[in-house]
């Protein structure tokens, strides 16, 4: 077998990303809640119509006063009365164990709520106890910040706080000020937070924003990017973060999540860390421990490029290789903070990459709504809720849009809500949704539903080797995963253009399994296969 040793469920697991205010509200508040969860379990697991993924990702759902929607927290072991209960939570991992799904659970690591009683203690005196749990500096002469460091949210990432007279840091918003983790207490804490809800049954962590946790104990500067084109790049680009993010000593942090879950069986860590292959293999071996796996980022950063079979293929086998078979590897196409795939790249494009996605080696990450093809909404400024853009006033870099509500039915309100939702409906749900979807064999739901069967059912396509392959066009990307018992092929034709391939390799003949286009006959010849524009295709081999 491909791996070192008998794979852990999350070596190969496809894990669907829910954002609880968005996907099914159950009291009529237009707000999204755990108990709507509960009762769209089964559209994951647990009937013949199930989608067929392996765990689900919950980002925040604890007390706060949401300026950020959960990413600013002001009780790590409790939940916000608008999702729910703690009790309500138990019957959520309980009822997902029933159907053999797992629960990730988002944990805020960087920083707390304004509103966080340790926050509110730490900013009473210099003396405060509390005080060294959070980052605080002095002002420069004139009251200017302490040095550039920019917050991602826009501005600088340092707030005066007049009680004191000393700036706080805060790497995103300022009612987000950053934690300490230099300090012991900070570390102690969060063990015991880890412990509280592994307690509880979940299955693991998304760790958020973890690259931020630990800044250079100078405090020096961050040099000027020179590549910096204002009004075309984010203002955050600025600088060259070489000071204020993906410090050494944040595999520290990541080793201490680990180590405070090694006690219970098979529990799974991932990291938010936005960084480059090299720095991305760092963190593979600084990290102690087999459970932990960092976030590629860098497939969807793809799009900045030119659209081509030759930059996905190399950017795959180069991080294929880096990773090696003792590594397991990650990939992503969306989340919560940037816009919708199908929103980048158009339908036919993003049903290509879904197959690529679904069928590459590792752990897979979906953004709840792309089975379906959701895409980003166009958000009216009274209707704006985000608060990078509303407190920051920054709507360049607003991301409601691909936050809106799950689109179930051509029901009222797609199925999501009775009342009108926290955010617009697309002006499309009537088309694209579940209901409509599952009744139609050509969707891109059925797509991935096709898919994960596949993987689920295959022992090549769940954890078999990733195997470039050499095919006639540089327009195709070709691969395939293997296991000594059994190989699977894929095509995938990134041009506008019909083109034809070989369908016999190394004397076997390729059988087509799935094809992009769903349902539609393809044209081949006895030993070729004809694919069509920006086509994908699975096939198996005699």
């Amino acid at each position: 077998m491909f791996w070192f040793q008998r794979p852990k469920w999350y070596e190969n697991a496809v894990i669907y990303q829910i954002y609880p205010w968005s996907f099914q509200d159950s009291n009529g508040d237009g707000i999204g809640d755990l108990e709507g969860i509960i009762s769209r379990l089964d559209y994951f697991r647990g009937s013949p119509h199930s989608l067929g993924v392996d765990a689900l990702w919950i980002s925040p759902v604890y007390p706060s006063p949401m300026k950020d929607f959960g990413y600013d927290v002001t009780d790590y072991c409790d939940i916000d009365p608008r999702f729910g209960t703690l009790e309500i939570f138990d019957k959520l991992v309980a009822e997902a164990h029933k159907r053999g799904l797992k629960i990730i659970m988002d944990l805020v690591v960087n920083h707390t709520s304004r509103e966080h009683p340790w926050f509110q203690e730490a900013r009473m005196s210099k003396t405060n106890p509390k005080r060294d749990w959070y980052v605080w500096k002095d002002p420069l002469p004139g009251g200017l910040p302490p040095n550039n460091w920019l917050a991602v949210s826009g501005g600088s990432a340092w707030t005066p706080d007049p009680s004191t007279g000393q700036c706080y840091l805060h790497h995103f918003l300022p009612h987000q000020p950053d934690l300490n983790w230099r300090n012991d207490e900070v570390r102690k804490e969060f063990k015991k937070i880890i412990d509280f809800w592994l307690k509880r049954g979940v299955d693991g962590f998304r760790v958020d924003a973890v690259a931020h946790t630990v800044e250079d104990k100078r405090f020096r500067d961050d040099p000027v990017n020179t590549h910096f084109v204002k009004g075309v790049d984010l203002p955050y680009d600025e600088y060259l973060h070489m000071y204020d993010e993906n410090q050494p000593e944040v595999i520290g942090v990541i080793n201490l999540i680990c180590e405070s879950s090694k006690k219970y069986r098979d529990i799974f860590i991932v990291t938010e860390s936005y960084v480059d292959l090299t720095q991305l293999i760092k963190i593979y071996d600084g990290c102690t421990y087999r459970n932990h796996t960092p976030f590629n980022f860098n497939l969807f950063e793809l799009f900045k490029k030119p659209w081509s079979a030759e930059i996905y293929r190399a950017f795959i086998n180069a991080f294929d290789k880096l990773v090696g078979p003792k590594r397991v590897p990650t990939y992503v196409l969306g989340n919560h903070d940037h816009r919708r795939v199908l929103t980048r790249f158009g339908e036919t494009r993003t049903r290509l990459l879904a197959l690529m996605l679904l069928t590459l080696r590792g752990t897979v990450f979906v953004y709840y709504g792309e089975e379906i093809g959701m895409k980003n909404v166009e958000i009216p400024k009274h209707k704006m809720k985000d608060g990078f853009a509303t407190l920051i006033e920054n709507p360049s870099i607003l991301r409601d849009p691909e936050r809106t509500p799950m689109q179930w039915s051509d029901d009222l309100n797609a199925g999501f809500s009775e009342v009108e939702p926290w955010l617009p409906v697309s002006e499309d749900y009537a088309k694209v949704n579940v209901k409509t979807e599952r009744a139609n064999p050509e969707s891109m739901f059925y797509l991935y539903k096709m898919l994960l069967y596949y993987r689920n059912a295959s022992e090549a396509l769940r954890y078999g080797e990733y195997v470039p392959r050499n095919a006639k066009s540089s327009d195709v990307f070709f691969y395939s995963r293997k296991t000594s018992k059994e190989e699977w092929f894929v095509m995938l034709n990134f041009s506008n253009e019909i083109v034809n391939e070989e369908l016999v390799v190394e004397g076997r003949k390729l059988q087509i399994a799935c094809s992009t286009y769903m349902n539609t006959p393809l044209s081949s010849k006895e030993n070729t296969v004809t694919l069509r524009p920006y086509e994908g295709v699975l096939f198996t081999s005699s």
